[in-house]
């Protein structure tokens, strides 16, 4: 007994002894000096005099105050709300929830925090969180999130594994150059907000997913009063050297490293600018954080660019097309590949190709039916709403032909207050790096001119960022008693958004109705990626009469 007493007694001086060393720890790190503090919601340029930042626990209150030292003026933060956020090596921001004591808390306090060199950077931020870590209360809730120590909101719904693609794939200068050089894209985005100075004129922005950070500068060109430009790859440091390389801009805008689920920001912003939209609008799933940063950031009458989005969509006949997407499987059928039978694999193989939607630019004229269109409105819509997306499809032929599919596209509005831009990647329209989205069936069905198409498309969100789509056409009864009729044919496919088949890498060339097709030319090799195993066949094809190819078929 009297030895375990003596283990007791000696494992108590030991925390004893842990615990003094702690504190004095603590205190020797209790006061730094920073190069300046300025507040971030004030509108005069302040002073960047030095000063000093106190860690101290007061009546069980624990606080980081920051004293300039040609001021009276303290900034006191309470360190079980507060936020630290660095910028770069020696300059920070601090925010927190407003000192007052209203039932509406929201983070309305922040400063500016630089520091002399880069080790009383880190001190400074080593201390932060030891002296933070007894003040947080894990899972107290604010209006602009939960403090928790649990994944986020985006790492509980998306996979790491495409999280962590997905990043690196945008954290990349030649991906964020080929956006740029879709000038549709840009020019469309560069009008609308130049277009509507008076929506950006002295407001706070925040750009969401803001990559390069380009639209931070047209927002800052447009009279912002301060930006946010917050990205969570790599990118968000070439955003930083290239907004420090436009001193114009730099004071006004601030990038954050970070997803919009997580980062908090010291004001409510008046205008939500970006660029979520993926192939067929929703891919990607970016239109959830975008909604995010709604609920999050937007103050009550902000606005959103782009505003609203629309998916059209519209049955299409593409006799070419689908002999392509059949032809790929043909390799299967091979009975003796070197000694091998493949055509157990057939099947499989035929309806692989015929999972994949095909993105490319295609003719208009191609579309047999009036289109119709799903909106989506950016700044009604809760996150919970993209999860599953359901769209009845209705449709009326314009023509004798066999239905391969559904052909999509999408646009944008940007309703300012002055103009109203649409930015659309429709057929015809000049070509965006989007293009558009074809779903083919495996099995077309056939109509007259007249008859009416019904379908469903049912879109269903995956944690891979994309979406698993479940396509329905139908051609119901045609002429005397169809009313009383039902359907007559019908075709199912299910396609995965997340693995296309980029049919296309340049806009394809179409001729012009008055003259005849345009014949191959091996030179010119503008269907470089599309290949048939029998030439013949594709020049025989391509030499047939337009009016009934069904037929000739």
């Amino acid at each position: 007994n009297s030895q375990l007493r003596e283990t007791v007694v000696s494992v108590h001086s030991q925390r004893i002894v842990k615990m003094e060393v702690s504190s004095v720890k603590k205190l020797e790190q209790l006061e730094f000096s920073l190069e300046s503090v300025t507040d971030l919601s004030s509108s005069s340029v302040s002073s960047s005099s030095p000063a000093v930042a106190t860690f101290s626990c007061v009546d069980g209150v624990t606080e980081l105050r920051f004293l300039q030292s040609d001021s009276t003026h303290c900034f006191n933060f309470d360190l079980a709300t507060a936020q630290l956020f660095k910028l770069g090596p020696v300059h920070f921001i601090c925010v927190s929830d407003s000192s007052g004591s209203s039932e509406e808390k929201s983070f309305s306090q922040g400063v500016n925090v630089k520091f002399k060199n880069d080790k009383d950077s880190k001190d400074f931020c080593e201390s932060f969180q030891e002296w933070r870590k007894d003040a947080v209360v894990q899972g107290s809730s604010f209006q602009n999130g939960t403090v928790s120590a649990n994944k986020s909101k985006f790492d509980t719904k998306i996979e790491a594994s495409s999280a962590k693609m997905y990043f690196h794939y945008y954290g990349q200068l030649l991906h964020q150059q080929n956006m740029l050089q879709d000038y549709v894209r840009t020019g469309t985005y560069y009008a609308a907000v130049m277009e509507n100075r008076s929506d950006f004129a002295g407001r706070v922005v925040v750009d969401v997913g803001a990559g390069s950070g380009i639209l931070s500068m047209f927002a800052a060109q447009a009279g912002a009063k301060h930006v946010y430009a917050v990205e969570a790859s790599e990118m968000a440091e070439y955003a930083r050297k290239l907004i420090a390389g436009n001193p114009l801009f730099a004071e006004r805008i601030t990038v954050i490293k970070g997803k919009v689920e997580d980062i908090e920001l010291p004001e409510k912003a008046d205008i939500l600018i970006s660029e979520p939209m993926g192939t067929l609008l929703v891919n990607e799933r970016m239109l959830e954080s975008y909604v995010i940063a709604r609920d999050r950031f937007m103050s009550p009458k902000g606005k959103m660019f782009p505003t609203v989005g629309r998916i059209h969509m519209a049955p299409f006949s593409d006799e070419f097309l689908f002999i392509e997407m059949a032809n790929k499987a043909m390799f299967w059928q091979q009975q003796n590949y070197y000694g091998v039978d493949l055509t157990p694999l057939y099947g499989s193989a035929h309806q692989g190709y015929f999972s994949q939607p095909v993105v490319d630019a295609f003719d208009p004229r191609l579309l047999v039916a009036s289109p119709m269109f799903h909106m989506i409105d950016f700044t009604q819509m809760k996150e919970e709403d993209f999860y599953e997306i359901d769209i009845p499809l209705k449709f009326t032929a314009s023509m004798c032909t066999r239905v391969h599919g559904l052909a999509c596209w999408f646009d944008v509005l940007f309703d300012g207050s002055t103009v109203q831009r649409w930015l659309t990647t429709a057929p015809g329209a000049p070509t965006t790096h989007w293009y558009q989205i074809r779903c083919v069936l495996s099995q077309p069905i056939y109509v007259m001119a007249g008859q009416e198409i019904t379908g469903r498309l049912h879109l269903i969100a995956h944690s891979a960022q994309s979406y698993t789509i479940d396509l329905t056409l139908s051609a119901k009864m045609w002429g005397p008693g169809a009313s009383q009729g039902g359907i007559l044919q019908s075709s199912t496919c299910k396609f995965d958004l997340k693995e296309p088949y980029y049919r296309m890498s340049q806009p394809q060339a179409y001729p012009v109705a008055q003259e005849p097709p345009l014949q191959p030319q091996p030179e010119l090799n503008t269907q470089q990626d599309i290949q048939t195993p029998n030439d013949e066949l594709e020049e025989e094809l391509l030499q047939q009469p337009p009016q009934n190819p069904s037929a000739q078929l």
